[in-house]
C-alpha cells in the first residue's frame, strides 16, 4: 500500500473559507473525486486525522467529520491499529498511479470514451450579437408585461390550501385546462372539453409529439413553399420527406396540393393559416373549406399551428379550421400566454380523445412534471378576465407600433421595398424591388450596431425578402433602427 504521507493531498484539495458549503464536505467530495478518477487507487491508505488536519490546516475535528462522511458513503473503510484504506484489494500501481496534478482531478473530460450519433440537421439556427438594436421575426415586447399582476396572483395562489394546488396530474393543471377548453371555446370557435387537450412547454415541443405519434420514416409532408425552419427540422429528424406547395396572396395553393394528392399518398399538410409564416398571408376562408374537403378525401392530417392567434388589429380573425372540422381531420396546436412573460407562456394541443390518449403517453416521458404554478396562474387570469384586459391593452400598443413601423419604412425604403401592412401578428414581410445581397447588407447593418439574424432572410435566384419584427421595439429603437438600415443600404447601393 502507498504510504499516505507520499501523497500530495495538497495539490488536489482545495478549501474555499467562505463557502457556504461546509469544509468537511468540500474536502469529503475532492477526496470521493481523486478516488474516482484513480488519483487515490482502490488500497490506498489514507493519513490520520491528525496528519490531515495538519496537512490542510484544519481542525482535526473537521478531519474526523470528512472520514465519517467517507465511510458512510462507502469509499474507505478502517482496522483497529491499522489505518483508513480506500475500499478495494491492494495492487502494485507503480505504473497505473495517475500523476497527482491538478489538472487531473479539476478538469472534466473534453470527449467521451464513447461513440454516439451526431446530425447536422438540429443544428442551432439562432445567432446571438451584442449589437444594441435588433430586429426579430416578431416577438412581444416583455416591457410591457404586467409584472405586478403576475406576482399577486402568484402570492395568493401559495397561501392557498394544498388541495388547490393538488388537483394537478401528469397531463397538467386540470384546473387551468377547463378554463383554457372554455377561453378556446368562446375566442376560437372551438367546441372541445380539457380532454381534447394537451399542454405543453412550446410550440416546438407541441409539433415533437405530433411527429413521434403521427409520422413515419417514408412519409410526405406538405408545407409552404416558404415555412418556419424549425418545425421543418423537426420533421426532417423524423425522416420525412417534405415537399413544398407555393403561397399567394390567398394563402397556400390548394390546387396544387389537390394535384400531389392524386399523384401520391400525403401523410401531413402543416399550415400557418392565421398569418403564414413568414409572409403573414392570411388564408382565405373558402380555400380553409377546400382543405378541410380534400383532408378528408385524400385521408392526410392537417397540422394546423396557430402561432400569432392572439394579435389581430384591423377585423375579427378568422376562425381555425379546426372550429369547422367534423371528421377529425385536423391536429390544431396554438400557444397561450405569448404577449406574457416568457416563464407564462404554454403551448397546447387540441385533437380527438383517442389521439389524446396517446399524445399523453408521450408527454409522461418528456415532461412529466410541468409547471403546477404557472398553470394555476393562467387558468387564474382567465377566470378572473385578466388575460382579456391586458390583450386589449397590449393589442392597441401592437397595432400602432405596427402603423409607425410601416411608416417609416414606407418614408426611408419606399422605393426599395414593398410590402402590405399585415392584419394581425408582430412582423412586416419585405419584398425587395432592387437586386441586393442581403447577408452581405445583414454583416454591415451589424457593423453599424443594428442586428439582422439571417433567420430572417430569404433570398434565392426568384425571391428576395425579408421577415422584420416590430413587437418588441419602441418608437426611439424603430427610429433609430430604420435610419441605421436604410443608410446601410444606400451606401451599398
Amino acid at each position: 500500500m502507498d504510504s499516505p504521507v507520499e501523497i500530495p493531498y495538497k495539490s488536489f484539495i482545495k478549501i474555499d473559507r467562505n463557502s457556504r458549503v461546509s469544509m468537511y464536505l468540500q474536502i469529503s467530495n475532492q477526496l470521493i473525486n481523486a478516488i474516482q478518477r484513480g488519483a487515490l487507487p482502490f488500497g490506498t491508505k489514507l493519513p490520520g486525522t491528525r496528519t490531515l488536519s495538519r496537512i490542510l490546516n484544519v481542525h482535526r475535528n473537521t478531519a474526523v467529520s470528512v472520514y465519517d462522511e467517507l465511510f458512510v458513503q462507502g469509499w474507505v473503510e478502517s482496522f483497529p491499529n491499522k489505518g483508513t484504506f480506500v475500499i478495494g484489494k491492494a495492487q502494485n500501481h507503480s505504473s497505473e498511479i495517475r500523476a497527482f496534478e491538478k489538472k487531473h482531478l479539476e478538469n472534466y473530460p473534453k470527449q467521451t470514451g464513447f461513440p454516439f450519433k451526431t446530425t447536422n440537421i438540429l443544428d442551432n439556427p439562432f445567432e446571438q450579437s451584442p449589437c444594441e438594436y435588433i430586429f426579430n421575426d416578431g416577438i412581444p415586447d416583455i416591457r410591457l408585461t404586467q409584472v405586478d399582476q403576475y406576482s399577486r396572483i402568484y402570492t395568493s395562489l401559495l397561501k392557498r390550501k394544498a388541495h388547490k394546488i393538488g388537483q394537478y396530474n401528469q397531463d397538467g393543471s386540470e384546473f387551468f385546462k377547463q378554463h383554457l377548453s372554455k377561453y378556446l371555446n368562446l375566442s376560437r370557435g372551438l367546441p372541445i372539453s380539457k380532454n381534447n387537450l394537451l399542454i405543453t412547454r412550446s410550440t416546438e415541443m407541441s409539433i415533437y409529439i405530433v411527429s413521434e405519434i403521427l409520422l413515419s420514416k417514408g412519409d410526405t409532408v406538405l408545407v409552404g413553399e416558404l415555412s418556419y425552419f424549425s418545425v421543418n427540422m423537426i420533421f426532417q429528424k423524423a425522416g420525412v420527406t417534405i415537399e413544398s406547395v407555393p403561397i399567394d396572396h390567398e394563402g397556400i395553393d390548394v390546387e396544387e396540393v389537390r394535384k400531389i394528392c392524386r399523384t401520391r399518398k400525403i401523410r401531413m399538410l402543416y399550415l400557418t393559416p392565421h398569418h403564414h409564416y413568414p409572409t403573414t398571408v392570411t388564408l382565405s376562408a373558402q380555400r380553409r373549406l377546400e382543405l378541410l374537403q380534400l383532408a378528408e378525401e385524400f385521408g392526410f392530417i392537417i397540422l394546423e399551428d396557430d402561432y400569432d392567434y392572439e394579435f389581430y388589429y384591423d377585423k375579427s380573425p378568422i376562425l381555425p379550421l379546426a372550429s369547422a372540422d367534423t371528421n377529425g381531420m385536423v391536429v390544431y396546436i396554438g400557444s397561450f400566454g405569448k404577449s406574457l412573460a416568457p416563464g407564462f407562456r404554454t403551448g397546447f394541443i387540441v385533437a380527438p380523445e383517442n389521439l389524446m390518449a396517446e399524445m399523453r403517453k408521450y408527454l409522461g416521458i418528456i415532461d412529466r412534471q410541468g409547471d403546477i404554478l404557472m398553470e394555476h396562474v393562467l387558468g387564474e387570469m382567465i377566470a378572473e378576465g385578466e388575460i382579456n384586459r391586458y390583450l386589449k391593452k397590449s393589442l392597441k400598443v401592437y397595432q400602432e407600433r405596427r402603423d409607425y413601423f410601416s411608416l417609416l419604412l414606407q418614408e426611408h425604403l419606399g422605393n426599395f421595398l414593398h410590402f402590405e401592412k399585415p392584419s394581425g401578428g408582430l412582423a412586416l414581410w419585405l419584398e425587395w424591388q432592387i437586386p441586393v445581397n442581403l447577408m452581405q447588407l445583414a454583416k454591415n447593418c451589424a457593423q453599424n450596431d443594428l442586428f439582422i439574424p439571417k433567420t430572417l432572410l430569404y433570398q434565392n435566384k426568384n425571391l428576395s425578402a425579408m421577415r422584420l419584427g416590430f413587437g418588441n421595439l419602441n418608437t426611439e429603437e424603430m427610429e433609430k433602427s430604420v435610419q441605421i438600415f436604410s443608410e446601410t443600404l444606400k451606401v451599398m447601393i
